[in-house]
C-alpha cells in the first residue's frame, strides 16, 4: 500500500467513525444484550460487561456491508455497552418491591433513575478521562481486551493484527464458549470446587472457579492486583471466618452453610469497611490529577477562540462547559424525581429540604463514587468493580443520614419511607458510578484504536436512552412472569421459580439493620480500622515504587471465594509465564523484550478470546431460559451424575489452564503476525 493509498483508507475510516447504521445497530445490540442481563443479574445477582461481545457482533454484521472500519466497530460496542452497566440498577431497586414501598417498576421513576444516573455518570466521566486514561497508567484489563478484539477482526491493515492474531482469539474463545456450554448450559461440567474444613467449631474455606473468562481477567490485570486480592481471601476464609465460627458456630447448620453464614452476613461487611476507606483514600489521591484535568479541559475550551480545533482528534473531549452546564441542568430534573418518589410522606413541611439535601448528596457523592470505580476499571475491569459494594456503602450512608433530616416521626409508615428513599438515591449513585466506571473503559478502548473521545462520550449518551426506555418494561416482564423471592405480584404463583434478587435483598436487609437499629456495626468498624493500616501499608510501598492497592483487598474479601481464586490464578499465570519465557534468555536485552511483548500480546488475544466466548454463552442461555421461562432450560443431567460434575470439571479446568500457560510462555513461532 502506498503513502497516499494509505492516508485515503485513514481518512476513509475516520469519516465512518460515527454513522447511523452504527447508532441504529448498537441501538440493537444495547436490547439484546440488556435483556440477558437483567435476567441473569436478578437470578444470580451478576452482570457481565458486553463491551467485548457486542464488539464481536459488531464486526460480524458490519462486515455485510462491506466497508466497516475499526473505528465505527468501536462506537457500536461503546453504545452497546450501556447495556451491561446500566442494569446495575437491578441491584438496588428490586428491593423497594421488597419492602413493599412498590407494588411493580413505575415507568417515568424507573426510568428517570437510570436516564439521569447514566446522563450523570457520562458527563463526569470526561473530566476523569484526562486523569485516569491518559496519565495514571492504569491497564484497564477489559478495555485492553476490547481493544485487541477490534484490531485482531480488523480488515484493512492499519493494525497489522492480520489473521493470525484473529485464529488465537477465536480458537480461545470457541474453547471458552464450548467450556462455559458444558458447565452453565448441560450441567456436565461443575462450575467450581470447593470444600469447608473444620478444626474444633473453627471453619476454613478453600476452592476455586472454573470461569476461563475469570482466568483471563486475572492475567490481564497482573500479579499486584490479584495479590491484594489473594490478601483478601486470606483475612476473610482463613482469618475472619475460622475466628466467628469458632467463639460463636452458627447452630443447627451444615459446615457449608454455616461458613457462608457468617462470610455473608458478617465478614463481607468487613470488606465493605475496607473498601469504604480504601474508596476515600483513592478518591484523595486523584483530587490533584482530576483538579488538572478540570483546568486542562477549561483551558482548552477557551484556548484562543477555536476550542477543540486546537488539540489533536485524539483528545477531543465534549467541551468541559458543556458538561458543567448539562450537569448542572441535571440536577432540576433529578430534583423533580426525588419530590415524585417523597409526595405522600407525612414530612411536616421538610419536602424542600429533603430533596434539597437529596440532590446535593447524590451529586456531589455520586462523583466520588464514579471517580472511585473509574479507578478500579483501570485496575482490576469493569467486571471486577464492585459496583454492589459501592451500593452498600452509599445505602449504609444514606440510611443513616435521612433520619437527621426527616426526623423519625414521618407518619405510620415512616421507617419503610426512609428505607425505601435509601435505596432509591442509592440507584441513582450506582447507575452514576457505574455508567462512568465502563465509560472510561470504553475511553480506554479508543485510545489504544485511535478513536475521537467526543464521539464515543456522545455515542454512550445515545445507549443510555435507548437502555432507560427498555430497562423498566424489561424489569416489569419478569417481575410479573417470576416474581422475586418473598415478592409474588399474584397469589398462586411458584415461588420455587421466583427470582432471588440476591443483592437487592442484600441492600435491603442492610438499610433495614441500619434504620432499625440491627445493622452489626463492629464488622464494618472492624474494616476501616483495618482499611487505614492497609492504606498507610500502601502509602508506603508507593515510595519504592511498588503498587498494593487497599481497596483491592476489601474486594478480596467482598467478592465471592470462587471468583477471587479463579482472577489470582490468571495473575499467576501471567507471572510464572514471564519468568519461564526470560529464565530462557541470557540477561536481559531488547531482544528479550521485543519477544516477550508478542508473548505478552498473545495473552492478551487468548485472555481476550476467553471473555468473548464465556460472555456470548452467557447471553445464549439467559435468552433459552427466558423463552423457556424456567432456569438451567438446556441441563441434561441427572442426580446420578450430579456429584461427579465437580471433578469432571475440574479435570477440563486443569488441561485448559495448562495449554493457555504453554501458550503464553513460549515465543510464537516464525511468520506469525503476532512474532517480533
Amino acid at each position: 500500500m502506498n503513502a497516499q493509498t494509505g492516508r485515503q483508507r485513514t481518512h476513509a475510516d475516520r469519516s465512518r467513525e460515527l454513522t447511523l447504521r452504527g447508532l441504529l445497530l448498537g441501538a440493537a445490540i444495547t436490547v439484546v444484550f440488556m435483556a440477558a442481563n437483567v435476567y441473569m443479574g436478578l437470578k444470580t445477582g451478576m452482570t457481565f460487561s458486553s463491551s467485548i461481545p457486542a464488539a464481536m457482533l459488531s464486526m460480524g454484521l458490519l462486515r455485510l456491508f462491506g466497508d466497516s472500519s475499526i473505528l465505527e466497530n468501536n462506537i457500536v460496542q461503546t453504545q452497546a455497552s450501556a447495556a451491561g452497566t446500566l442494569c446495575n440498577v437491578i441491584l438496588v431497586l428490586p428491593g423497594l418491591i421488597l419492602i413493599g414501598h412498590w407494588n411493580g417498576f413505575p415507568l417515568w421513576q424507573t426510568s428517570g433513575v437510570c436516564l439521569l444516573g447514566g446522563l450523570l455518570g457520562v458527563a463526569y466521566s470526561i473530566p476523569l478521562r484526562r486523569a485516569l486514561v491518559a496519565e495514571a497508567g492504569l491497564p484497564f484489563p477489559e478495555g485492553a481486551a476490547a481493544a485487541e478484539v477490534l484490531k485482531a477482526g480488523d480488515t484493512s491493515g492499519d493494525h497489522g493484527a492480520g489473521g493470525s492474531g484473529l485464529r488465537d482469539l477465536l480458537g480461545a474463545g470457541g474453547a471458552a464458549a464450548l467450556i462455559a456450554f458444558g458447565t452453565s448450559g448441560l450441567r456436565l461440567l461443575g462450575e467450581g470446587l470447593h470444600t469447608t474444613l473444620q478444626a474444633g467449631h473453627a471453619l476454613f474455606r478453600v476452592g476455586t472457579g472454573f470461569s476461563l473468562a475469570l482466568v483471563g481477567v486475572g492475567y490481564l490485570v497482573g500479579i499486584g492486583a490479584c495479590l491484594a486480592l489473594l490478601t483478601g481471601v486470606i483475612i476473610a476464609w482463613g482469618l475472619a471466618v475460622p475466628f466467628m465460627t469458632a467463639f460463636a458456630p452458627e447452630g443447627g447448620l451444615a459446615p457449608d452453610a454455616a461458613a457462608e453464614a457468617v462470610w455473608s452476613g458478617q465478614v463481607r461487611l468487613i470488606g465493605a469497611g475496607i473498601i469504604a476507606v480504601g474508596g476515600a483514600w483513592t478518591v484523595a489521591s486523584l483530587v490533584g490529577p482530576i483538579l488538572a484535568s478540570v483546568r486542562a479541559a477549561l483551558k482548552a475550551a477557551r484556548g484562543t477562540g477555536r476550542g477543540l480545533s486546537e488539540l489533536p482528534r485524539q483528545e477531543r473531549d465534549i467541551p468541559i462547559t458543556w458538561v458543567v452546564g448539562a450537569a448542572a441542568a441535571l440536577t432540576v430534573p433529578l430534583a423533580l424525581l426525588f419530590g415524585q418518589f417523597s409526595m405522600g410522606a407525612e414530612l411536616a413541611g421538610l419536602l424542600p429540604v429533603l430533596i434539597l439535601a437529596a440532590t446535593v448528596f447524590t451529586v456531589s457523592f455520586g462523583f466520588l463514587m464514579a471517580a472511585a470505580c473509574g479507578y478500579l476499571a483501570g485496575l482490576l475491569g469493569s467486571s471486577s468493580s464492585p459496583i454492589s459494594g459501592i451500593g452498600i456503602l452509599t445505602t449504609m450512608l444514606v440510611a443513616l443520614l435521612l433520619p437527621l433530616v426527616v426526623g423519625r416521626a414521618a407518619g405510620p409508615e415512616g421507617d419503610r419511607f426512609v428505607i425505601g428513599l435509601a435505596l432509591f438515591i442509592a440507584a441513582v449513585i450506582v447507575t452514576m458510578a457505574s455508567i462512568a466506571n465502563d465509560n472510561l473503559q470504553d475511553l480506554k478502548t479508543g485510545q489504544l484504536v485511535d478513536a475521537t473521545p467526543w464521539r464515543q462520550e456522545s455515542v454512550l449518551i445515545v445507549g443510555v436512552g435507548v437502555g432507560s426506555l427498555v430497562i423498566a418494561p424489561l424489569l416489569a416482564l419478569l417481575y410479573n412472569a417470576y416474581g422475586f423471592v418473598g415478592a409474588l405480584p399474584r397469589e398462586g404463583m411458584d415461588e420455587a421459580a421466583a427470582l432471588p434478587a440476591p443483592q437487592a435483598a442484600l441492600m435491603t436487609q442492610i438499610a433495614s439493620g441500619i434504620v432499625h437499629g440491627e445493622l452489626p456495626w463492629a464488622m464494618v468498624l472492624t474494616g476501616m480500622g483495618l482499611g487505614a493500616l492497609l492504606v498507610g501499608f500502601e502509602a508506603w510501598l508507593r515510595r519504592s515504587g511498588r503498587v498494593f492497592p487497599a481497596l483491592t483487598v476489601g474486594i478480596g474479601i467482598y467478592l465471592p471465594l470462587n471468583v477471587v481464586v479463579t482472577i489470582a490464578i490468571g495473575g499467576v499465570i501471567a507471572w510464572l509465564s514471564e519468568r519461564a519465557f526470560r529464565s530462557g534468555f541470557e540477561g536481559r536485552t531488547s531482544a528479550t523484550d521485543d519477544a516477550y511483548e508478542a508473548v505478552r500480546r498473545r495473552g492478551v488475544l487468548l485472555s481476550s478470546g476467553f471473555l468473548v466466548g464465556e460472555s456470548f454463552i452467557g447471553v445464549l442461555l439467559a435468552g433459552a431460559d427466558t423463552l423457556t421461562g424456567r432456569s438451567a432450560s438446556l441441563a441434561i443431567t441427572g442426580p446420578a451424575v450430579t456429584p461427579f460434575t465437580p471433578l469432571i470439571g475440574l479435570a477440563v479446568f486443569v488441561v485448559a489452564i495448562g495449554t493457555f500457560y504453554r501458550l503464553v510462555s513460549r515465543a510464537p513461532r516464525k511468520g506469525s503476525s503476532i512474532a517480533p
